[in-house]
């Protein structure tokens, strides 16, 4: 006697702009905008949760980026966007939109040059045909493998959201702009709570997704907050998505606050507990150093938190391609994590793994150090010179030589101090005189490897 389980028939519909989660069925996932940025997080950032962009880098606005790829992707999926802002619209309209939108410059659109360049090698590039079948080497994920048009759009850096679409969006209440509204009696966290509140209490038994996007938490228009109110402000946010399993969150916080000195020691990990995902971009514009050792990255990628819903493991460890801890996304069985960084291209925004570049390529021949090397060689010289003043430039006069000497089977010659050297011959006690020749030498220098003097 066999038992089959009831099942109804009819698979509910999903809200538009959303898919079940890879590791669960009773997990929703929505997309950020970002195609690499959901593969980091598991497919996407799920319903009921909130995530936390952190990009301490004053001289830069990556963390703003990443919530207008948030907001355009609301927008163009159809879902509920509210912006939590007093310059709400004005930042709308900053946000960028699909290619076929008008672009800022007259000129007419190009793609990428790094991804022009780099398809036209991969059509001219000649290999052996064992090697044709062999997957190619790629730092990042393609828009294509992820999922349908529909769940993750194609955003163009270079075109902005048209003001009919907003407009459209604010009569038809898929958009909706709230002020912060400094009051003297109720801090500004307390106030935005209560009225985010009453938000979801007016669109009880809705059946879209809504985007809460929070592009400056603790700014000055929010008043002076202290870390207690910030932190409060997280933990009464996530308490309130966990209520409304069709809402999430999208927070940024200004560079000020994204630093240790700002909330005291672990204020970063403290974010990231009371954040379902917790990220920070740290741009190379603050360290010269790296931004020449990596030329074609813009920063780095640190994770914090990894949103886990109705789990105990996160899905990122187990389905992101980028990160490389399944054993389906390491050859070597899963064991270590990639380095990952980011890159603002022309058109886009992408995360990808940190590797060093290949100079040139395999078949350039150089005369002088590589970047690089020089970057390394730079970074190692002003150290020693912090730590060790008196040692001077005692690394650039070090010198190797390697002497050769000619050894033969039945003539050994001695070279002595005499202008002809001795020739001793094996069973023979005759002693010639001979010329003497310099010693064959060849050196070379250590600051400069690639010379050599002979």
């Amino acid at each position: 006697m066999s038992f089959k389980r009831k099942t109804s028939s009819k698979q509910t519909a999903l809200p538009a702009g959303t898919r079940y989660s890879p590791s669960s069925l009773s997990t929703i996932i929505t997309s950020t905008g970002i195609p690499s940025l959901d593969d980091v997080l598991g497919g996407g950032l799920p319903l009921s949760c909130s995530s936390l962009i952190l990009a301490p880098d004053s001289h830069s606005a990556y963390g703003e980026l990443v919530q207008k790829y948030f907001i355009a992707q609301g927008l163009a999926c159809g879902q509920d966007v509210v912006v939590v802002d007093d310059s709400g619209k004005a930042f709308v309209e900053e946000c960028l939109w699909l290619p076929g939108a008008p672009a800022i410059s007259s000129t007419k659109p190009i793609e990428d040059d790094e991804d022009e360049k780099a398809s036209q090698h991969d059509n001219k590039i000649k290999i052996a045909w064992r090697y044709e079948q062999m997957k190619k080497f790629q730092t990042t994920v393609s828009t294509s493998s992820l999922s349908a048009e529909d769940y993750c759009r194609t955003f163009d850096l270079t075109c902005r959201i048209p003001i009919p679409v907003i407009e459209g969006a604010l009569q038809s209440g898929d958009l909706t702009c709230l002020g912060i509204g400094l009051d003297d009696c109720t801090l500004s966290t307390i106030r935005t709570i209560q009225r985010l509140e009453e938000l979801f209490a007016a669109r009880l038994g809705g059946a879209k997704a809504l985007r809460i996007c929070i592009p400056s938490l603790g700014s000055p228009s929010w008043g002076d907050l202290s870390p207690q109110d910030v932190l409060f402000f997280l933990l009464s946010l996530r308490q309130l998505l966990r209520q409304h399993p069709l809402a999430c969150a999208s927070v940024s916080l200004p560079p000020h606050l994204c630093i240790e000195s700002w909330g005291g020691p672990g204020w970063i990990q403290k974010l990231g507990w009371l954040s379902d995902a917790a990220i920070t971009l740290s741009a190379f514009t603050a360290n010269p150093s790296l931004a020449a050792i990596f030329p074609t990255q813009h920063g780095l990628l640190h994770i914090h938190t990894s949103p886990a819903p109705h789990s105990i493991l996160p899905s990122s460890d187990k389905f992101s391609v980028l990160r490389g801890l399944s054993s389906s996304a390491n050859s070597a069985g899963g064991s270590g994590e990639n380095n990952l960084g980011f890159k603002c291209m022309r058109k886009r925004l992408i995360f990808e793994t940190l590797h060093l570049d290949l100079e040139g390529g395999v078949g350039e021949r150089r005369t002088t150090p590589s970047t690089n090397a020089m970057a390394l060689d730079a970074a190692m010289t002003s150290h020693d010179h912090e730590n060790h003043h008196d040692t001077g430039n005692q690394r650039n006069e070090e010198m190797a030589a390697i002497q050769v000497e000619v050894a033969i089977d039945a003539n050994i010659i001695i070279p002595g101090d005499n202008a002809a050297d001795t020739r001793v011959t094996e069973g023979s006690s005759e002693i010639r005189g001979k010329i003497k020749k310099a010693k064959k030498k060849v050196a070379f220098h250590s600051d400069r490897p690639d010379l050599y003097d002979f």
